[in-house]
């Protein structure tokens, strides 16, 4: 008998290789999508490949799949791509192929968003700026210019999938591919000409024969055969439905927090709610596929961010930017994809009844031909908690919360119940650039109408004149002063985000808009000498526009000057695009030995400064980060490579910096003689800048008798499918894990009872077993992972009967 199924399991793995060789039938019904004949519950997870490195892809894919992910999905940037007409660059971290290969190589399957307008936080919303020079071209519409490139863009990224065979009716991982991203939001605003380009793309789109489904986002009337999917953080409330019966529930964007802005807080949504609400849209929608976004959001390095974005991108997510695991939210996910794949046959077969429980508990029920049974009960009242009758059996719904019942009768997880842990990001310190002697210092010339090429009697608009090559256009004229009075009143007002005055060289004020407000204002008081006078004006955009309609129209820089109540809009101007280091490229090694830096601190500071310095890799494989929390406003470079845009002097509501630490992937830097180069728009200080290295060290459970126990343990048998088995007989458990190459070197704290606090801080409740550290140490200390079952004969002791009692234990890893 053993000798059969031996025979058979590698029967199987001959049948999915030959399978995956000859290409996955990939179509969809009204209840999923359905490969090679089987409906699918799928989880998906957005990591976008230009927002890592090549060496990260592995690790954020292979973390994204322990985390019960079936899925990877990706947009792809059209001005990463060619960001000159006809000119393409699908290297390095723009490595697309590359990729979805690897997404291939972990077993999982990929959604590609072409668009090729994706918004997405990203600079110009992927549209490559030469776009606005195509005569009579209008974005997004129907017309016939935009067309042409779109549908050349889109091809050529099909073409390029199909060449290595990346579909999965080739035999690749792509089972899904998006044309367009939530037209619908501005799709009013180009009246007639917007119906007519909807049906146009998806037209466009399915002519192109990849063999997958497309779908349109947040577009209702989304043609037949493409699917309608839903964005948001309550898809389960919000989503209208597929438009079609013959389509199913699909959710492309739960948005796992939120994008930041500068001078913004960050958004904190919580493991229980995003759990929550996944729950609602499979229970309520008949939902079968979900994905994150963003499952590990990543780095805006360079200038790639749109208007007033962080160069962070989503670090609250389940991975984190430096591409830790972020518990509990990753592992509560986790729990999520358990349960429910312990559910999903009679989700995706069986037919929906639902139940009232009460004024806001219901019961969604599903149930299959063979028998099979899947119960979610959901409690809508987020202000208490409630016990609710079903099949005759009593269950406790904690507040806002849903209950997944893969039999109909046992519960195996509750959304507002976290038995995951949960980890700390953990910072330290390996240098210190606190030494005068190592920094360098370059100052930037401050132009005037003379020192410029560039002429026009009026103001030229910023976007098309700077063409994508720099955040910064210089304003300068000149004027005569013959009255006596020396004072004067400045007045600017520009729609570029950042705006510095200089007189004659000096500099005399400054000011920047926000995310919500996006011109600057500029009035200040000034001293002007008897005769010429030299005005330089520095418009500076923190990233452009990525959303709304007509981004063509859409323009920056100056609007009105005045001097002393003259108006010199439609004065003589002379221009300069960018700055001269820039030009210079004064952040590589070849531009900075062009270029004679003085010694910090020679001279005054002044604004718009270069630094430079020189550092050693800091040992170990830890994330290493940039700390500018000492510095103002502007970018940073390493070996070349810019890591992104830093503004942190523009404080949030609470005064505190939107972000102070900066991502410097390994990949970026050399074992030793590192070039730092910083290019400091207003008055920092270098010396107070580290080197930090990032891990999460500390790890904490808190659980209690009333937690579930772990849904499942996973076992993969084919490349394809996985086993869930339940965890039967146990009980709920705190499980602690390090971070790999590390083990648990320390309990912090450990307390069976009714302790009091969580894992931000801890003390001793009125009940306490004095076993707890005992127990806790002899089972954790030295060990990568353990787990402790949360019950009083584990502690041989019962504190205090008939009182509900937990476990929490924080510890350190090393």
């Amino acid at each position: 008998m053993k000798i059969l199924w031996v025979l058979l399991y590698w029967f199987l793995l001959f049948l999915n290789a030959f399978g995956l060789a000859c290409g996955r039938n990939v179509t969809y019904d009204g209840r999923s999508l359905i490969i090679n004949g089987q409906r699918k519950m799928l989880f998906s997870g957005s990591i976008h490949y230009p927002r890592s490195t090549p060496e990260m892809w592995p690790s954020l894919i292979a973390k994204a799949k322990e985390g019960g992910l079936g899925v990877i999905q990706t947009y792809v940037f059209w001005n990463l791509h060619e960001p000159q007409h006809g000119q393409y660059d699908f290297s390095g971290r723009h490595d697309l192929v590359k990729f979805i290969k690897e997404i291939h190589a972990h077993g999982l399957y990929a959604c590609l968003r072409i668009g090729p307008f994706i918004e997405s936080e990203w600079s110009y919303g992927g549209l490559p700026l030469w776009l606005r020079d195509i005569p009579g071209i209008v974005y997004r519409s129907d017309n016939e210019p935009f067309k042409l490139h779109m549908k050349r863009f889109t091809k050529k990224i099909v073409d390029m999938m199909k060449s290595e065979k990346l579909y999965a009716s080739q035999g690749g991982p792509i089972i899904l591919s998006q044309i367009e991203n939530e037209y619908k939001n501005v799709e009013a605003a180009f009246q007639e000409k917007g119906p007519p380009y909807v049906r146009w793309a998806a037209k466009m789109a399915v002519g192109l024969q990849t063999g997958v489904p497309w779908i349109m986002c947040k577009q209702d009337d989304a043609p037949d055969p493409v699917i309608n999917t839903c964005n948001g953080m309550q898809c389960g409330q919000t989503f209208a439905g597929p438009n079609s019966p013959n389509k199913p529930s699909l959710w492309t964007e739960n948005w796992t927090s939120f994008y930041q802005a500068y001078g913004g807080e960050p958004y904190l949504r919580s493991a229980e709610d995003i759990a929550f609400h996944v729950a609602l849209f499979i229970a309520k929608k008949g939902g079968s596929y979900v994905n994150y976004y963003m499952y590990h959001g990543g780095t805006n390095f360079g200038r790639t961010a749109s208007e007033y974005v962080t160069t962070s991108y989503y670090d609250e997510a389940p991975l984190d930017e430096y591409g830790l695991i972020r518990q509990p939210k990753w592992g509560h996910l986790k729990e999520l994809h358990a349960a429910i794949k312990l559910s999903s046959k009679p989700l995706l077969s069986g037919a929906l009844t639902k139940l009232s429980l009460g004024g806001k508990q219901q019961a969604y029920i599903f149930k299959g031909n063979s028998g099979e049974c899947a119960a979610f009960l959901v409690n809508l009242d987020n202000k208490r908690d409630v016990k609710v009758l079903f099949q005759n059996v009593s269950y406790e719904l904690p507040q806002k919360s849903i209950s997944i019942l893969p039999d109909c009768k046992t519960p195996v997880f509750n959304t507002a119940k976290i038995s995951t842990q949960y980890n700390t990001r953990s910072v330290t310190s390996r240098r210190r650039f606190d030494s005068i002697d190592k920094w360098e210092e370059h100052k930037e010339v401050i132009p005037n109408i003379h020192k410029t090429s560039l002429r026009a009697n009026s103001f030229l608009e910023q976007i098309s004149t700077t063409n994508g090559t720099s955040d910064y256009l210089w304003y300068t004229f000149s004027f005569p002063n013959h009255d006596r009075t020396a004072q004067s009143v400045l007045n600017v007002h520009s729609n570029g985000h950042v705006l510095q005055a200089f007189v004659n060289g000096d500099f005399v004020g400054s000011a920047h808009g926000s995310h919500q407000n996006k011109s600057s204002s500029l009035e200040k008081n000034v001293t002007l000498r008897t005769g010429p006078n030299y005005i330089s004006l520095l418009s500076a955009m923190v990233g452009l526009p990525d959303a709304g309609a007509h981004l063509e129209r859409r323009g920056a820089g100056l609007r009105r000057v005045r001097v002393h109540g003259k108006d010199f809009s439609n004065h003589r101007w002379g221009y300069q695009v960018g700055l001269l280091g820039e030009r210079q490229e004064i952040y590589t090694d070849h531009g900075s030995s062009k270029i004679q830096w003085s010694r910090y601190g020679s001279s005054r500071h002044q604004r718009l400064t270069w630094y430079k310095t020189i550092f050693d890799e800091p040992p170990g494989n830890d994330p290493v980060a940039l700390n500018l929390g000492s510095m103002g406003k502007g970018e940073a470079w390493v070996n070349g490579q810019s890591i992104g845009r830093y503004w942190v002097s523009f404080l949030t509501s609470q005064g505190s910096p939107s972000q102070t630490r900066y991502n410097v992937p390994r990949s970026f830097l050399k074992p030793k003689e590192n070039l730092l180069v910083l290019l400091e728009e207003e008055i920092g200080d270098p010396l107070g800048i580290s080197l930090d290295t990032i891990s999460r060290t500390k790890v904490c459970g808190l659980v209690s008798e009333t937690h579930l126990p772990p849904v499942c343990s996973w076992t993969s048998y084919n490349q394809s499918e996985e086993i869930c088995q339940i965890n039967s007989g146990r009980g709920p458990q705190v499980q602690l894990q390090c971070p790999p190459n590390t083990t648990i070197s320390k309990i912090s704290f450990a307390s069976f009872g009714t302790p009091v606090g969580d894992c931000e801080s801890q003390i001793l409740g009125t009940c306490h077993s004095s076993n707890s550290s005992a127990i806790v140490e002899k089972e954790c200390l030295g060990k990568s992972k353990c787990s402790i079952i949360v019950a009083s004969h584990t502690f041989d002791d019962d504190p205090c009967p008939g009182i509900p009692k937990a476990l929490l234990v924080d510890a350190q890893c090393k």
